[in-house]
């Protein structure tokens, strides 16, 4: 097996990977082509298969596994493979626990974390809320175990959304003790939830991939409404306290541009803000580096990150 991650410029290979999307295209000269998306535990790769009316190309369906021929090149600084066959794969003759990413932490230690946090939380009305989602509903606990942080961008493996989770509520948790002004109840709650309408935005895997509520509603909006229903659930919740959280997961994405119903009006929302985008610009960051050949020093441009990456000279 040779993983995604460990594939080099001009390298040949022959492999079976999970072949997520496959589209036919045309070229400006009319000539046509398909783009197939393909992935393993480490991540994806796009190939490209130039010649697809070749016997040597084999249909597949979207979650098919194919044996894959192909060259590895770089396009755009990024590598991607000229296919040059497709051999529809049956069972037996793959791993699947090859082609499902999962996190490197273990998924019960980061489980226990999250409710490590949330028993940190004092006000009886906040704390009833976490306990709702995080101990008693068993339907919502699975799904959040295993959801990714995101599509593509980053932490997009099984865990994911718990790593993501955690990481954004330590950030908050450190910003509480140096910035008194800040409710610490209120942000590490906020923390803890702010991204749990991810659990309905993104299908599980191996697919991982936006379902209905993701392309109509999104995680932020869904997610508020969630915290809604969970609240009316326990006795005499504030109201005030309601619109405070329910304020700080609508304006998490700190502006209207980067899909932020509201921007941040409250000091716990400000916060919040810049504790998700300090984890996933450095988690973005991380997994480039990962992800390039040792020895490279320049990484290419990033439009997630706006710039020329180089890593560190140690």
């Amino acid at each position: 097996m040779k993983y995604i991650r460990d594939l080099r410029e001009g390298e040949r290979l022959s492999c079976v990977y999970l072949c997520k999307h496959r589209i036919s295209a045309t070229t400006k000269n009319g000539k046509s082509y398909e783009t197939i998306l393909l992935q393993d535990k480490t991540g994806q790769i796009e190939g490209k298969i130039w010649e697809p009316q070749s016997p040597a190309i084999e249909d597949t369906e979207d979650l098919d596994y194919a044996e894959i021929t192909a060259e590895v090149t770089i396009f755009n600084n990024q590598p991607q493979l000229n296919v040059k066959r497709v051999r529809r794969v049956h069972e037996g003759e793959f791993d699947p626990a090859d082609y499902v990413p999962v996190s490197e932490r273990p998924l019960d230690e980061m489980y226990n974390e999250i409710n490590m946090l949330a028993d940190s939380v004092e006000n009886y009305h906040l704390k009833a809320l976490l306990k709702a989602f995080f101990a008693e509903d068993r339907e919502f606990i699975e799904k959040f175990r295993r959801s990714s942080a995101a599509r593509s961008v980053h932490q997009a493996f099984v865990g994911g959304l718990m790593e993501h989770t955690i990481n954004v509520a330590r950030i908050c948790d450190y910003l509480s003790k140096r910035y008194r002004k800040i409710n610490r109840d209120l942000l590490i709650t906020a923390a803890l939830l702010h991204d749990i309408g991810k659990t309905e935005e993104l299908s599980p895997f191996p697919r991982n991939d936006y379902t209905e509520t993701g392309n109509l509603m999104g995680h932020i909006v869904k997610g508020a409404m969630m915290i809604d229903r969970k609240a009316d659930s326990i006795p005499d919740f504030p109201e005030l306290l309601r619109m405070e959280l329910t304020h700080c997961i609508l304006a998490h994405h700190g502006e209207l541009e980067f899909g932020s119903p509201k921007v941040p009006a409250l000091i716990e929302a400000v916060a919040l803000n810049f504790a998700d985008n300090t984890d996933a610009k450095l988690t973005i960051f991380s997994e480039l580096l990962d992800n390039s050949p040792a020895g490279t020093d320049w990484l290419g441009f990033s439009k997630l990150l706006n710039g020329n990456l180089r890593r560190t000279k140690v």
